[in-house]
């Protein structure tokens, strides 16, 4: 599957809400988001963009997709469709 286009960083942050993240702090113009499984806490840092740069959205899927053990096209599937 494709990379989406024009996301920005709400639409991104409540997507990646359906898979157990939630925003912890926000500074200036990035937000944290962590996700805590029994497996270990996740850090995610989102810049507040609209839209996100396609190869930095790009390196949050990456880095998502890792820590949950799926592949990238998976958590696309899962989390925009």
């Amino acid at each position: 599957m494709k990379l989406p286009r024009n996301v920005a960083a709400d639409e991104l942050i409540k997507s990646l809400q359906k898979i157990g993240y939630l925003v912890t702090r926000q500074k200036g113009s990035h937000i944290r988001l962590t996700c805590i499984l029994p497996t270990g806490e996740h850090h995610l840092t989102i810049p507040n963009h609209n839209p996100i740069k396609i190869g930095t959205l790009s390196a949050i899927l990456t880095d998502v997709s890792r820590f949950h053990k799926i592949s990238k096209e998976e958590l696309i599937n899962k989390i925009f469709g």
